[in-house]
């Protein structure tokens, strides 16, 4: 489940959404939530947002409840949920394991720039994976996740 770039940088649009979503689900972790209910609070189309719920099921990360009272609910506590477990889920970060320019003379061995650009997605890995849900959750900043200050 590729997409395009969210904000022109680091992460998709799909794994910003997961994100949301599980940062969202993290919020309130004993209340099951619709597919609408975090459409309308995360700002993600509905459509978009069911596949990747799918997609967070399918890994593990959040379960599907039906009927009555039903809706998802993340299946582990958000501090053992790291960033990049949820970015993985839907659309994982790319590496640069050979010569992007299909040189047969780098073959593996990447020439100066592809290195640095491998390395510093191994850094951003590094972080992602160092980082859980429950930490985003903890670290106080002046704003609440997914929540307008004036609506506070």
């Amino acid at each position: 489940m590729n997409s395009s770039t969210a904000y022109g940088s680091i992460i998709s649009q799909t794994g910003e959404y997961a994100l949301r979503a599980v940062v969202f689900l993290a919020m309130d972790p004993v209340r099951a939530y619709t597919t609408q209910q975090i459409s309308i609070a995360t700002k993600v189309p509905g459509a978009y947002l069911s596949k990747v719920m799918q997609s967070l099921v399918r890994a593990g990360l959040v379960q599907s409840q039906r009927g009555l009272g039903g809706g998802f609910l993340l299946s582990k506590p958000a501090g053992t949920v790291a960033i990049l477990e949820v970015l993985n889920a839907v659309d994982p970060i790319l590496r640069i394991r050979s010569c992007p320019l299909g040189l047969e003379g780098h073959g593996i061995n990447l020439c100066a720039l592809h290195k640095k650009l491998d390395d510093a997605t191994a850094a951003m890995e590094a972080a992602f994976e160092g980082t859980t849900i429950g930490d985003l959750l903890m670290r106080p900043t002046q704003s609440v996740p997914l929540c307008d200050a004036s609506q506070s």
